[in-house]
Parts: structure tokens; C-alpha cells; sequence
């Protein structure tokens, strides 16, 4: 994961990340990735590449993204439980 800031201005001083989240199979991303993206939506994009969720935010602050990511990656944590418990 990384943090990456690319202002244009200081009034349009913005902070991105991307992140990456690999899993043993393409079932396993796909599953999880349909678990938590309808939860994403007006916050992040993603999409699943290969065995990999992909997830893009973009937020006015760090505060804001990191807000954005802890939620995310507590959806992503409970539908990992669900999900690669059940052996995809």
C-alpha cells in the first residue's frame, strides 16, 4: 500500500492510495471483492485482477483517507473470515 499526494493547488490538495490484496485464487477475490464493494460505493473504486482486489481512494485529507481505509479493511477482514474459512 501506498500513500501518494499530487496537488494541483493547495486548494485542490488531495491524497490517494491504492491498494492491493492477494488471495490464493481468483473465486477468493472475487467472492470477497462482491462482499464489501457495494459498501465502497461513493468512497472507492475497485475491481478485482487476477487473484488480487484492487481499491483506489481519493480523499481531501489523510484523515479522511485513512478514515475510508480502516473501513474498508474491517468490511474486507469479516468477508475474508466468511469467505476463506469456507476452504476457496
Amino acid at each position: 500500500m501506498f500513500v501518494v499526494g499530487h496537488p494541483r493547488t493547495m486548494a485542490d490538495a488531495k491524497v490517494s492510495c491504492e491498494v492491493h490484496l492477494e488471495y490464493p485464487s481468483n473465486e477468493a477475490a472475487e467472492k470477497v471483492h462482491r462482499s464489501v464493494v457495494l459498501d465502497n460505493q461513493g468512497y472507492m473504486d475497485s475491481c478485482v485482477r487476477d487473484k488480487a482486489i484492487v481499491a483506489r481512494v481519493e480523499a481531501e485529507s489523510l484523515r479522511s483517507l485513512l478514515h475510508t481505509l480502516d473501513d474498508f479493511m474491517a468490511c474486507v477482514a469479516v468477508a475474508e473470515g466468511i469467505v476463506l474459512k469456507k476452504g476457496t
